[in-house]
């Protein structure tokens, strides 16, 4: 049975388009059939992220308005066989979905897919609404800084009350939480919440704990979904993501300050 992932924040700059292509790229590697849908109309980046920009013919916008095929529109991945991507359009406004529409899309896409992961833009505005009204499960996206955990809290409060789920009466939105560019440096210098903060604040399964990483600018800037990065604690942090939505229990890693080795300590090198 087809499940709809929404990834979403309600703050900007979270990592929410990183999250969904590594999410997705992650489902896919191992061996279920996937589709990441961007919302984000007027904004489009998860076609950058996933190196497709120069492919993309047709929109979520085109097909929802019947202007373009499902099939024209969905773009197979070159480095995996089970994920295709659905890109948002660049030149439309927000208004340009319908919650009829794009609930047509998706039930065509289920008749197909194992995961749909749904791209969300930030905030509460109608593409969020539409992004997250579908969904069997969200992955809720924030930083570890009162401003971005408070902004999630409202989210939470949206998928529980907005959602097709909520408004039939239906077994709720599963949630998992997502917690990006974590320094264990400043969380430790008290600049930063720690991982207990926030679970103390939103009380919502941790999915996984993304540190701060180059290696997240660089695979972005590449057109690669730093999962596929596997060297990188970025993308390990993201496979072991993968696992646990999948069920798996697998240990967090990359919470504590790294010790630093004996030539470190003496020549300073980071």
């Amino acid at each position: 049975m087809a499940k709809i992932l929404v990834v979403t924040s309600g703050k900007g700059g979270v990592g929410k388009t990183t999250t969904s292509a590594a999410i997705g790229t992650g489902l896919a590697l191992r061996d279920h059939k996937t589709v990441i849908v961007d919302f984000d109309v007027g904004l489009r980046n998860l076609d950058l992220i996933m190196g497709c920009e120069r492919r993309v013919v047709y929109d979520l916008v085109n097909v929802v308005n019947s202007e373009a095929s499902l099939q024209q529109a969905l773009i197979k991945d070159k480095r995996l066989e089970n994920l295709y991507v659905l890109a948002a359009s660049q030149t439309r406004n927000k208004d340009s979905l319908t919650k009829e529409g794009v609930g047509e899309v998706l039930d065509k896409l289920k008749e197909t897919f194992e995961y749909i992961v749904c791209d969300s833009p930030a905030g509460i505005e109608a593409g969020a609404h539409l992004a997250m009204y579908f969904a069997d499960e969200a992955i809720i996206v924030t930083n570890p800084e009162v401003s971005s955990v408070r902004d999630s809290d409202r989210m939470l409060g949206l998928l529980a009350s907005k959602s097709k789920r909520a408004q039939k009466g239906e077994a709720p939105i599963k949630e998992h939480l997502l917690l990006t560019r974590y320094n264990p440096e400043r969380v430790s210098n008290g600049e930063m919440l720690g991982v207990a903060d926030v679970n103390e604040i939103l009380a919502v399964t941790m999915l996984g704990v993304i540190p701060e990483s180059q290696a997240v600018l660089k695979a972005s800037n590449q057109g690669i979904p730093v999962i596929l990065d596997d060297q990188s604690d970025a993308g390990q942090a993201y496979s072991d993501a993968v696992d646990r939505l999948l069920g798996k229990t697998v240990k967090y890693r990359f919470l504590d300050v790294r010790k630093k080795g004996f030539f470190e300590r003496i020549f300073g090198g980071n």
